[in-house]
């Protein structure tokens, strides 16, 4: 309980510090809770980068930001062997990928191999340099963003390493009210005010939260609503014939085990022990929405993954 009061503090002033972005902090957490990484997706200037160093600040861990670029190379993300004079001896320098919290800005901007070095680092929880492997720190986040907008100058991330991205968020604008708290906020910063901080979180804290959540009860037809809202996704044809028409590929078993994961944690950080179909639904978007591959008629049509999984949902009952 004491690691649940923790989280709601750090919930509460994370939403004072990300103004109109409570969705993208609730699952910022959720994501810390069942330890996987985050894609953000957005316009530029909405917090995405604020949200992540915020949370940096406020648990025990160290945070680096990578400003991904077309003539990024891997060692500069993994790190690389060094030279050094005084001993006649080749030495390891770590990369920025050796912190625990990253942020890969604009990740989509990068070639293939940086792409498959940060594959085996977010897979696997390793890099390997020559003929060495290294493991990554024991809590280990990658958070990274992309520009809707422009996709000049892009390389599409490939179908396995979107998988392995726990969840896929959607940022979109504050509302008014918002926006003028957004202004006070920056007005007060800039004057030297500054809210009050927490106590920063240990990472003995967040391993005994994950366990908890973990811990969290999931009756069993919870758990065979997931695996119906998972099927529906491979078999649309049993379901419905539009759903077969707009989709090529289904989900694979990693998106039921994110899905579980995802929605003991939200039932966790809700206070409650229990899972409901609620969370399941509620997850059911930045969960499933990467993982789909959508077919030509899909695309052609305008059709976004929400819009599918809106269907789904509205196709499998969860009793």
């Amino acid at each position: 309980m004491q690691s649940a009061t923790a989280f709601q503090q750090l919930q509460h002033y994370l939403n004072s510090q990300v103004i109109g972005q409570e969705a993208l902090v609730r699952q910022v957490l959720v994501a810390l809770l069942a330890d996987g990484h985050i894609l953000v997706e957005g316009p530029p200037g909405l917090a995405k980068t604020r949200a992540i160093k915020s949370l940096a600040d406020s648990i025990e861990g160290s945070f680096h930001r990578v400003q991904f670029t077309p003539d990024l190379l891997p060692a500069d993300l993994t790190g690389t062997d060094i030279f050094r004079p005084e001993t006649g001896e080749f030495q390891f320098q770590p990369g920025p990928v050796f912190h625990s919290l990253l942020l890969a800005d604009e990740i989509n901007r990068a070639p293939a191999k940086v792409q498959a070095a940060m594959l085996e680092a977010m897979a696997e929880r390793q890099v390997t340099a020559g003929r060495k492997t290294y493991a990554l720190p024991k809590l280990f986040l990658v958070m990274a963003t992309q520009n809707p907008i422009e996709q000049e100058g892009t390389y599409p991330l490939p179908e396995a390493q979107l998988d392995r991205f726990l969840l896929h968020l959607h940022v979109d604008y504050p509302d008014a009210e918002s926006e003028l708290a957004i202004l006070r906020l920056n007005r007060g910063e800039a004057q030297g005010v500054k809210p009050q901080q927490p106590e920063k979180l240990s990472q003995e804290d967040i391993f005994s939260a994950r366990q908890a959540v973990l811990d969290i009860h999931m009756a069993e037809s919870i758990e065979q609503y997931i695996v119906r809202l998972v099927m529906a996704t491979r078999q649309p044809e049993k379901y419905d014939d539009k759903l077969k028409q707009w989709l090529e590929m289904g989900v694979s078993p990693r998106a039921t085990i994110a899905l579980d994961r995802c929605a003991r944690a939200s039932a966790w950080l809700a206070g409650r022990d229990f899972v409901s179909p609620e969370d399941v639904q509620s997850m059911a978007f930045p969960v499933l929405r990467h993982r789909l591959l959508l077919s030509y008629q899909a695309q052609a049509e305008g059709i976004h993954p929400n819009q599918i999984i809106n269907h789904i949902l509205s196709l499998v009952g969860s009793a």
